[in-house]
């Protein structure tokens, strides 16, 4: 009997300490978990201050038709006459109306290369810029500039605040027929793209609003 009783708190004893080792696993991956989700969700908010300049003067007071993520159709676009449908996946910063004119000079938003300037359907001049943001490279579109005015040439470096170039004359080829205006575009990665809409939110993926990183 006492044989039999020892094996019995054997058994009980192995399974406590099988019963403590599987709380032991599960116990740091809950709690792992946990905070993880606590500080996504606010102990360490993404800092979306003064990580890029603005491209023009009085940027904030510019972006009146079509911001980020805008969905734009012939018939419901702000803009008329409207060629393009898709979400929209860059800031237009518009001019003045005593702007249109006169050259309106477009700064670099970072500091970085630049690694891509051409004349492209639905820009006129184009040129793109990669840069560092939050420690993650990205691509900076600018659409709209007067090809010949973007001095700089591919592979150089541009420091935040140089002058990139000068918006295009509006409805005319250096615009591509477009209004007088900034395409501002942000993508992340490396890969070079001057797409200013795309046909679905899941394409919206790699596009950031660049709004969110200028200066309050």
């Amino acid at each position: 009997m006492k044989k039999i009783l020892a094996a019995l708190c054997t058994l009980l004893l192995a399974g406590a300490g099988c019963m403590s080792a599987s709380s032991q696993r599960d116990a740091p991956y809950e709690s792992a978990t946990s905070v993880s989700t606590t500080k996504a969700r606010g102990v360490e908010p993404v800092e979306i201050t003064a990580l890029l300049g603005f491209p023009l003067d009085r940027a904030q007071e510019r972006v009146t038709k079509k911001p980020f993520g805008l969905y734009v159709t012939p018939k419901t676009s702000p803009v008329s006459p409207e060629r393009f449908s898709g979400y929209h996946v860059g800031v237009d910063f518009e001019t003045f109306e005593d702007e249109q004119d006169r050259d309106v000079v477009v700064l670099a938003v970072c500091d970085g290369t630049l690694v891509l300037k051409k004349v492209s359907d639905g820009y006129g001049g184009v040129a793109v810029q990669q840069c560092l943001l939050e420690k993650r490279p990205v691509t900076v579109v600018y659409g709209h500039l007067r090809f010949a005015s973007i001095t700089a040439s591919v592979g150089d470096v541009l420091k935040r605040g140089d002058p990139l170039g000068v918006l295009g004359k509006g409805s005319s080829a250096e615009t591509d027929g477009e209004r007088k205006h900034l395409h501002l575009g942000l993508h992340e990665g490396t890969d070079v793209t001057v797409r200013g809409y795309v046909q679905s939110k899941t394409e919206m993926g790699p596009w950031l609003d660049a709004r969110l990183y200028f200066p309050l």
